[in-house]
């Protein structure tokens, strides 16, 4: 045991037998990603009955048990912002929050600080769960920069570990609203497609025969008259823009989006007279079971403001 660092034990599963153990390992603790694991391996924080396990590539057999050592984050300069936050729901193990669009879920290239990791730092006085990493302390799961609404965070492991496993059942209800051009036909439905990197672009997500499964249950809420309509989309899976690939699999793009969308010529002159752009896409409602208390909550977040305006002018 490592001081300042926490041990995981991490049992591979029957559909993980030979699999690459970096891979399996991801499967096994969906807190950490596989990247994170592979540098955990190559460092000498991987062992199985107290021996080293060194190679990533190594096949893993199912129901084999290794120890995971984790690192505490490590203090990053100035992480800690006084960004405001709206605050949803807080007590001692998690926080929920109500992201505005344009706020970055956590520290990357291009934005070191004045991120939601670097506001929650600074309003949670630095309890946030350590399974993240340096960058990510806190973060289950993270919506994009240009999506608004709710997000929870962990403040200690244990509840980072209960919702994380929440998230990898598929037991949380994550619903969006997404504004999208045309009306879908038929009204609601599901799309069922693997998502993975594009072969052709890997800025861009795809559908890929060979990528993680994803399901986006869908129904129109509202036909607008302006050849647009306001969708709500409920996730069964969380894969990268997967509501934004799949209803633009579906011919019906979300308005304002400026890597998956053809924004038609009267939509675009709407959006450019409202200065709207970003995707029309917000994380409407989040329900959970608390990972520590086990009651069932649930949070609803109304459309913000440029949405509601967009909306409007979509309908007159």
């Amino acid at each position: 045991m490592y001081p300042g660092a926490s041990v995981i034990q991490a049992t591979i599963t029957p559909a993980a037998d030979g699999w690459r153990l970096d891979r399996a390992l991801a499967d096994a603790v969906p807190t950490l990603s596989r990247e994170r694991l592979k540098v955990l391996i190559a460092g000498g924080k991987v062992s199985r009955d107290g021996l080293l396990v060194r190679e990533p590539a190594r096949k893993a057999t199912a129901g084999e048990t290794f120890a995971v050592t984790v690192p505490d984050p490590v203090p990053a300069h100035n992480e800690a912002q006084d960004i405001p936050l709206l605050i949803a729901f807080e007590d001692e193990h998690l926080i929920v929050v109500d992201k505005p669009a344009g706020l970055v879920v956590h520290p990357a290239a291009g934005n070191l600080d004045g991120t939601l990791v670097n506001a929650l730092l600074h309003h949670c006085h630095g309890s946030l769960s350590g399974i993240g990493g340096v960058a990510r302390p806190g973060i289950v799961h993270r919506i994009d920069k240009d999506t608004s609404g709710l997000m929870v965070a962990a403040k200690t492991d244990r509840a980072h570990e209960g919702l994380a496993k929440q998230f990898a059942d598929h037991s949380i209800d994550r619903r969006y609203l997404a504004i999208v051009a045309g009306v879908p036909a038929p009204p609601a439905g599901k799309v069922d497609a693997p998502l993975a990197r594009s072969p052709q672009n890997r800025k861009k997500i795809a559908i890929v025969a060979t990528g993680k499964r994803a399901v986006t249950h869908y129904r129109t809420v509202e036909r607008l008259r302006r050849d647009a309509a306001l969708v709500e989309c409920r996730l069964e899976t969380g894969r990268t823009h997967q509501v934004r690939v799949h209803m633009a699999s579906l011919g019906h793009a979300l308005l304002g989006d400026p890597v998956y969308g053809r924004t038609k010529q009267a939509h675009r002159a709407i959006l450019e007279t409202l200065g709207f752009r970003r995707q029309a896409l917000h994380a409407a409602r989040l329900g959970f079971i608390h990972p520590i208390t086990r009651t069932a909550l649930s949070f609803d977040s109304a459309m913000p403001a440029d949405m509601q305006e967009l909306f409007i002018q979509l309908n007159v």
